[in-house]
């Protein structure tokens, strides 16, 4: 817990209670039903909670903006990006409903008001939205693909609308198509731990 007032000072103290309770919520559904690596579970504020707020680093979303976490398994990157932005709305969808349910009941133990759930394909929504965020879920052309359909004409962000995704390793070969206007930051320019060396947050206007 400590990793992310290192990076986030400012979070309030009804934004700390819901970070910190994060661990043993997950370590409970964890062993009902595995969304996170049992080896990976003690990492969760660096592995999962911290890397999803990487994409904080790139964007502060606008009071009002809507967001789809498309593939969300066990809630990230949507639930921790929640909690820091409690004045946006997020809907989760995973095609497992096993996972949506450990982030639908995790998500409500600490409260979150501004998040919704829904089991269906990336496919399946229809909605529209200022952000669609993810977390290495497909090769970037195909989640193009997918989700160029959801994300909204209207502007309410610095940032013009698209996809926020959350990658690893080298990304060249599946980057290139979109060279011309793709912004990619590298995480470890703004967390110093070692996980974070090869992680990525790409950004492709839509």
């Amino acid at each position: 817990m400590d990793i992310l007032l290192k990076y986030f000072p400012n979070l309030t103290d009804k934004q700390k209670g819901q970070f910190a309770a994060l661990y043993d919520l997950y370590l409970d559904w964890n062993s009902k039903i595995n969304v996170i690596s049992r080896k990976d579970i003690e990492n969760l504020y660096i592995h999962h909670v911290l890397h999803s707020l990487g994409i904080a680093k790139v964007i502060q979303f606008k009071e009002g903006s809507k967001i789809l976490d498309v593939g969300t398994g066990g809630g990230f990157p949507g639930v921790p990006l929640a909690i820091l932005f409690p004045e946006s709305t997020f809907l989760l969808v995973d095609s497992i409903g096993k996972k949506i349910r450990v982030a639908t009941e995790v998500s409500d133990a600490i409260g979150l008001t501004n998040i919704s759930f829904r089991h269906c394909r990336a496919e399946e929504e229809k909605g529209k939205f200022d952000f669609v965020v993810s977390r290495a879920v497909m090769p970037l052309g195909d989640l193009i693909k997918i989700i160029r359909k959801n994300v909204s004409q209207e502007q309410k962000n610095p940032l013009p609308n698209g996809l926020i995704c959350l990658k690893g390793g080298e990304l060249e070969g599946e980057i290139h198509p979109f060279r011309k206007y793709a912004e990619v930051d590298d995480l470890k320019n703004f967390f110093e731990e070692e996980f974070f060396e090869t992680k990525k947050v790409v950004y492709v206007p839509i």
